[in-house]
Protein backbone atom coordinates (compact mmCIF):
# COMPACT_ATOMS: atom_id res chain seq x y z
CA UNK A 1 0.00 0.00 0.00
CA UNK A 2 1.57 2.91 -0.86
CA UNK A 3 2.14 6.18 1.51
CA UNK A 4 -0.19 8.79 1.62
CA UNK A 5 1.27 12.24 0.68
CA UNK A 6 0.27 15.53 2.86
CA UNK A 7 -1.10 17.76 0.36
CA UNK A 8 -1.06 21.50 0.91
CA UNK A 9 -2.70 24.91 -0.84
CA UNK A 10 -0.42 27.90 -1.65
CA UNK A 11 -1.67 30.93 -0.38
CA UNK A 12 -0.33 32.59 -3.70
CA UNK A 13 -1.83 30.42 -6.85
CA UNK A 14 -4.17 28.36 -4.57
CA UNK A 15 -3.11 25.22 -5.89
CA UNK A 16 -2.67 21.62 -4.01
CA UNK A 17 0.77 20.45 -3.87
CA UNK A 18 2.71 18.17 -1.71
CA UNK A 19 3.55 19.76 1.60
CA UNK A 20 7.38 19.24 0.79
CA UNK A 21 7.19 20.74 -2.13
CA UNK A 22 6.01 24.61 -0.45
CA UNK A 23 7.57 26.77 1.97
CA UNK A 24 6.05 27.08 4.77
CA UNK A 25 5.35 30.55 6.78
CA UNK A 26 4.30 29.92 10.63
CA UNK A 27 2.94 32.47 13.20
CA UNK A 28 3.74 31.41 16.58
CA UNK A 29 1.11 31.12 19.72
CA UNK A 30 3.43 34.81 20.78
CA UNK A 31 2.24 36.30 17.33
CA UNK A 32 6.16 35.95 16.33
CA UNK A 33 5.94 35.02 12.53
CA UNK A 34 9.10 33.48 10.64
CA UNK A 35 9.52 30.88 8.02
CA UNK A 36 9.64 26.88 9.16
CA UNK A 37 11.66 24.65 6.81
CA UNK A 38 11.18 21.21 8.63
CA UNK A 39 7.69 21.70 8.73
CA UNK A 40 7.80 21.39 12.61
CA UNK A 41 7.58 25.02 14.74
CA UNK A 42 3.82 25.47 16.82
CA UNK A 43 1.76 27.81 15.42
CA UNK A 44 -0.73 28.77 12.84
CA UNK A 45 0.86 27.83 9.05
CA UNK A 46 0.52 28.92 5.48
CA UNK A 47 2.40 27.49 2.67
CA UNK A 48 4.05 29.01 -0.47
CA UNK A 49 4.92 27.93 -4.05
CA UNK A 50 9.41 28.41 -4.18
CA UNK A 51 7.99 30.67 -7.00
CA UNK A 52 8.46 34.86 -7.23
CA UNK A 53 5.08 34.48 -8.93
CA UNK A 54 3.14 33.00 -6.38
CA UNK A 55 5.01 34.94 -3.85
CA UNK A 56 4.13 38.35 -6.01
CA UNK A 57 0.10 37.18 -6.05
CA UNK A 58 0.13 36.09 -2.54
CA UNK A 59 1.45 39.35 -1.46
CA UNK A 60 -0.76 41.97 -3.80
CA UNK A 61 -3.59 39.71 -2.24
CA UNK A 62 -2.48 39.71 1.68
CA UNK A 63 -3.33 35.96 1.48
CA UNK A 64 -0.62 35.74 4.36
CA UNK A 65 -2.23 38.55 6.27
CA UNK A 66 -5.30 37.09 5.93
CA UNK A 67 -4.36 33.29 6.86
CA UNK A 68 -2.58 34.46 9.84
CA UNK A 69 -5.64 37.13 11.13
CA UNK A 70 -2.77 40.00 11.32
CA UNK A 71 -0.74 42.15 9.61
CA UNK A 72 2.82 41.39 8.64
CA UNK A 73 6.19 42.89 8.49
CA UNK A 74 7.80 43.35 5.21
CA UNK A 75 10.97 41.15 6.77
CA UNK A 76 9.19 38.25 6.37
CA UNK A 77 8.33 38.97 2.53
CA UNK A 78 12.15 39.90 2.08
CA UNK A 79 12.94 36.60 3.77
CA UNK A 80 10.91 34.45 1.94
CA UNK A 81 12.16 36.59 -1.70
CA UNK A 82 15.46 35.62 -0.26
CA UNK A 83 14.86 31.77 0.13
CA UNK A 84 13.00 31.47 -3.63
CA UNK A 85 16.36 33.15 -5.44
CA UNK A 86 18.59 31.17 -3.31
CA UNK A 87 16.56 27.96 -4.52
CA UNK A 88 16.85 28.90 -7.84
CA UNK A 89 20.13 29.25 -7.79
CA UNK A 90 21.09 25.56 -6.81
Amino acid sequence: MPKKIPMRQCVGCREMKPKRELIRVVRSPEGEVSLDFKGKKPGRGAYVCPSPECLKRARKAKALERAFSAPLPPEVYEALEDQIQRGEDL
